[in-house]
């Protein structure tokens, strides 16, 4: 039985709603899906939700569906596949869905996070679902599992709750207020997305197994590093999760390759950073582009040095952000 709207929009009237959510950045790495569906990831994970960067979905009662993307008609799965699943357990009509970002699209930051942690809290508050911070991020993670994510704040995790995969938030923005400062070094979409780098993954490396393992090891060792507010332990665990995670990637037959000359050049002067003593550790996700997490006092160094390395196009320093959430 579907459930019904709990305020449905007054006779006469269309239902719409907006809202914005931000990308996060993975500190400790999901990277394969489990043999079951609903977009459920083979391990835990945390991540920092980023002020810098957002993305903006209205949906608005229709005719029929139809998508905008960032200004364009568009036609994603990913999108269709959503509605369907959510028309599966609400009375749901049909959508017009305008999603919009103020960063590149498809190249490593984050953008379908964003896009779909934005989506399922503008369609909740468009028609009254009632759903809390655990149910939207149960549902987000369906179209992208990294936007259960940034349904949340500051320092986020993804884990299995029991009662399912849901992401809670471990510390707001200002508890730790760290920096993240993004070197850009590409805007062209990555070859390969990350739904299918994660499945020739788990398919052809020799090492799958192995990741698993780790990672739930250092999704542990991470949560202490966060309660205590231990930099140096977060940094050595987040960096070892990235090369991990891209070692993984490299092991897949083919090898995926996200890296540019500029992102293994970036990663290299942020360790020479961190051995003059800047507090400051690096992480990519699946693409191009470099992240720099540090304490407020070496941004402007970081950010500095970055910006001087050939091949980085442009650098954004960005603080902690908070979870998706709706707009006037």
């Amino acid at each position: 039985m579907l459930k019904p709207r709990l305020e449905p929009c007054a006779s006469g009237m269309s239902c719409s709603a907006s809202a914005i959510a931000h990308p996060n950045v993975a500190l400790v790495k999901y990277w394969g899906k489990a043999a079951v569906g609903g977009n459920v990831p083979a391990t835990p994970s945390l991540s920092l939700t980023l002020d810098a960067f957002a993305a903006i979905a209205t949906v608005r009662e229709a005719r029929r569906d139809s998508l905008t993307l960032n200004g364009a008609a568009s036609a994603d799965a990913k999108v269709t596949g959503f509605l369907q699943a959510l028309r599966e357990a609400f009375d749901l009509p049909p959508l017009d869905v305008d999603s919009r970002n103020d960063f590149p699209t498809g190249c490593g930051l984050a953008s379908s996070a964003a896009g779909f942690a934005a989506l399922a809290t503008a369609v909740d508050a468009a028609f009254a679902l009632g759903m809390g911070v655990g149910e939207l991020s149960s549902w987000a993670r369906r179209g992208s599992a990294s936007a259960a994510r940034s349904i949340v704040g500051g320092f986020g995790a993804l884990r299995d709750v029991g009662d399912g995969w849901r992401a809670a938030e471990l510390l707001p923005p200002a508890a730790w207020p760290l920096k993240v400062v993004v070197g850009i070094t590409s805007r062209r979409p990555k070859a390969v997305s990350s739904t299918a780098g994660m499945e020739r993954s788990r398919a052809t490396s020799p090492f799958y197994e192995a990741w698993l393992a780790s990672t739930r090891a250092d999704y542990d060792a991470a949560l202490s590093a966060i309660a205590g507010q231990d930099f140096a332990a977060l940094a050595r665990i987040a960096e070892a999760s990235c090369l991990k995670m891209h070692g993984l990637a490299l092991s897949s037959e083919p090898g995926l390759i996200y890296w540019n000359g500029a992102t293994v050049e970036g990663m290299r002067r942020i360790r020479e950073l961190r051995r003059a003593g800047a507090q400051t550790f690096f992480t990519a996700d699946a693409g191009p582009q470099i992240k720099a997490v540090c304490t407020p006092d070496c941004a402007t160094a970081v950010a500095a040095a970055l910006v001087a390395l050939p091949g980085v196009e442009a650098v954004t320093v960005s603080g902690l952000g908070h979870g998706a959430r709706c707009r006037a």
